[in-house]
């Protein structure tokens, strides 16, 4: 049987646990966790011990399969735990199917391997965990997926998160699960009750740094463009994420296309901005009506890419363009 993540709670609540679970998948936060799930049940079920074997050669798998046909020491009902690549081949192949099939009722194996390609979906080892077992393909959580996944992580963990800091919060953490879930025990430390917004999220990030990225977005509004170097210089320093410093930016180019609308960003709901703030963008009010927002956007996105590897080039370099642009400094 295949079974959705979501539905593993409910499958594992039957009166009789299945004899074999395949969990397979690339996203390590949520593999592990599931992990931990089968293991909880299994534990309530009477398995108190727990053999974790990671086959590479045709021996191996023989020591797998001898170990599951020999008794406990104790006489306890045991987990059989398998992490491989996902290729058995000819040798581990024939092992699962004999273990799924041979195994008796004081045996669960948890087969852990990463995403199966189609070829080895067809396998005969994983119609055999379909057929006597559960497998449990973890997919992926895609960007667009991420903010909601985010807002449900914290949610459980007893925090509510504005769209500003959920938007912040996924920038940093896109494809690194485990990153956001550090991130958000950070932030019940930080902020144990009330709502989130995205200056407990930079204060989660980098709460000692000399520099921080709203000073950087008033040097920007400012037009001072020798302070936005100088600032761009000590956060990269302090080893603050490139993310942060455009999700910065692209914020104040936001407020100023707002400003240029003829709204107020200081009356939008989400971040609370400082009197500070406040004078700052209202100077650059006039600065708006000429501001090149498709360049600047397109420089934006230029970064983006680089950070995340799609485009070649340095995003620090690009970050300096980006605020000399803003400044009302022309670059090519």
């Amino acid at each position: 049987m295949k079974i959705t993540l979501e539905n593993l709670d409910s499958y594992l609540k039957q009166a009789r646990l299945a004899r074999a679970y395949l969990l397979s998948g690339d996203e390590e936060l949520l593999v592990i966790e599931a992990a931990d799930r089968v293991r909880a049940a299994a534990r309530a079920a009477g398995f108190s011990e727990r053999e974790v074997y990671f086959p590479e050669r045709g021996s191996d798998w023989s020591d797998i399969v001898a170990s599951s046909g020999s008794m406990s020491l104790f006489g306890d009902r045991r987990i059989i735990e398998v992490r491989f690549n996902g290729k058995a081949g000819k040798e581990g192949g024939a092992a699962l199917v004999k273990l799924v099939e041979t195994t008796g009722s004081d045996v669960l194996l948890l087969i852990i391997t990463p995403r199966l390609e189609p070829a080895s979906q067809s396998t005969s080892w994983v119609k055999a965990i379909e057929a006597q077992g559960a497998w449990i393909p973890v997919w992926n959580v895609g960007a667009r997926q991420l903010e909601a996944w985010l807002v449900q992580r914290c949610k459980r963990a007893g925090l509510e998160l504005n769209a500003e800091a959920v938007a912040l919060l996924a920038a940093r953490v896109e494809g690194n699960l485990l990153a956001a879930h550090q991130e958000i025990e950070k932030l019940k430390l930080l902020v144990p009750t009330g709502t989130v917004d995205a200056a407990a999220v930079l204060a989660a990030v980098a709460h000692s740094a000399r520099y921080d990225v709203f000073i950087l977005g008033e040097a920007v509004l400012n037009g001072d463009a020798a302070r936005a170097a100088h600032v761009i210089a000590g956060l990269r320093g302090e080893g603050v994420e490139p993310t942060l410093i455009l999700w910065s930016l692209v914020r104040e180019l936001r407020n100023m296309w707002s400003l240029n609308r003829g709204d107020d960003p200081a009356r939008r709901p989400g971040l609370r901005m400082s009197p500070v703030q406040i004078a700052a963008l209202e100077g650059a009010r006039r600065r708006s009506v000429r501001m090149p927002f498709a360049r600047l956007s397109s420089r934006a996105l230029r970064v983006d890419r680089m950070i995340k590897g799609r485009l070649a080039g340095d995003p620090w370099d690009e970050l300096l363009l980006l605020c000399s642009e803003f400044c009302g400094l022309r670059v090519v």
